[in-house]
């Protein structure tokens, strides 16, 4: 790895066909213009105004909410990025002095000592686009080659999960606030928000499985927190996009997965009959969205039948990602519901019971312990006692466990390495 040859980035001035041309000072408006492109028909566009539904929140804008204006009128010129390596020299030499080095970047297991080929640059909490350098800020091509590396150590079994994901995680932020201080949209910078909003979904579904520790919740609750911040900067991508007359294929699979991830109300900022009004007709009728609308009618009614079913059914890799932590839930509520509706002397049947939940038998038996129910046999087969009592707010905190649905599909689904 220490000896892995990267072919630096030489960015190009003053050339009116490139990817990284200054945005002319006449065309600024409220609607980005796009720019002329020679390559892969995608056009990029230098954005210092946004709609004002994106402009709320986001990386994408918070360069410019950032800025200090001495025009209220004038907007600050847009950084140009020229780093060529993934980490800037000053902050490589400057980290190796403090031996301020992850394990990934390590030449040899030496904490004082990397390489160009292995150090990342890290996220920086005080930075300031007015006084960074163009040197220190890596231009498109070279934070798409810098994601492809970090995601390529996602599924690395030579380190826990937990440091992976560290690691990940602090580097595609600094990827962002790199993107962010260039303001630039195109279907490359496009794509690179949705596959770091496909690590965040990843990492959401391995720490939820993961032993929940304060540091492995902590770190649950801060991934949760950048996932929604990389979807809301998606969400403004795509608003430009469509503004220029262009829109992403991948629309309606990201936002069923925002949908998903506000099946209960606790976790919404704002109503989502209005969030609905914002969202175009094509992504309404989509596939995606029709799945993510009927579970979370399904969640909020309490059919936990066909919440469970449909679950298992239709979700993608990625959407059962965020659904499987609710799945548990669910299951409270359906031995809740026919354990106070049964009859007391004639036991629900496990094998029944299974069926309904989609766990083994064996699963059944020990889920209802969890939720402090037992369950006999009068000889024809194994049943639930009705108590008469609702259990979902009597489990214990230490029984955290996921039984796994008993499905073939899904188990597919778990076992293949998504692609990102």
């Amino acid at each position: 790895m220490a000896n892995r040859s990267r072919q630096l980035y030489q960015p190009r001035r003053n050339n009116s066909s490139s990817s990284y041309s200054s945005y002319s000072d006449s065309t600024q408006s409220k609607i980005p213009k796009a720019c002329n492109q020679n390559s892969n028909s995608s056009s990029i566009i230098y954005s210092n105004k946004t709609s004002s539904s994106s402009s709320k929140t986001g990386e994408f804008t918070s360069r410019i909410e950032n800025s200090n204006h001495t025009d209220g009128d004038q907007d600050p010129p847009n950084l140009i990025g020229t780093c060529p390596f993934m980490c800037p020299v000053g902050e490589r030499e400057r980290r190796e002095r403090l031996r301020d080095l992850a394990v990934f970047e390590r030449l040899h297991g030496n904490p004082a000592k990397t390489s160009p080929a292995l150090a990342v640059k890290k996220f920086s909490r005080t930075i300031s686009s007015k006084d960074m350098k163009a040197s220190d800020v890596r231009p498109v091509p070279v934070l798409e080659e810098t994601l492809n590396y970090l995601l390529d150590l996602l599924h690395s079994s030579d380190h826990p999960f937990d440091v992976v994901h560290d690691f990940i995680f602090d580097r595609t932020r600094s990827i962002r606030q790199d993107l962010s201080m260039q303001n630039i949209v195109s279907d490359q910078v496009i794509r690179m928000y949705e596959r770091m909003v496909k690590f965040h979904i990843i990492s959401y579904h391995h720490l939820h499985r993961s032993s929940q520790t304060p540091n492995t919740a902590s770190m649950s609750h801060l991934n949760l927190e950048q996932l929604m911040k990389a979807l809301t900067t998606l969400f403004s991508l795509y608003e430009v996009n469509r503004a220029s007359h262009s829109a992403s294929p991948n629309e309606a699979e990201f936002f069923s997965l925002y949908l998903l991830l506000h099946l209960s109300p606790d976790n919404q900022v704002e109503p989502l009959s209005l969030w609905f009004r914002r969202i175009p007709s094509s992504v309404m009728e989509s596939r995606a969205m029709s799945f993510a609308r009927r579970i979370l009618r399904y969640y909020r009614l309490g059919n936990y039948k066909r919440f469970i079913s449909t679950t298992e059914e239709e979700a993608s890799y990625l959407q059962y990602c965020i659904v499987e932590p609710y799945i548990s839930e669910v299951r409270k509520l359906a031995v809740s519901c026919i354990s106070y509706g049964g009859y007391k002397l004639q036991p629900y049947p496990v094998e029944h019971l299974s069926k309904i939940l989609m766990m083994k038998e064996s699963d059944v038996e020990a889920f209802s312990v969890d939720c402090a129910l037992e369950t006999s046999d009068d000889g024809t087969g194994k049943g639930l006692v009705s108590t008469k009592q609702a259990v979902i707010n009597k489990t214990s905190k230490e029984h955290n466990k996921y039984y796994e649905l008993d499905s073939s599909r899904i188990e597919r689904l778990c076992a293949e390495l998504p692609a990102l």
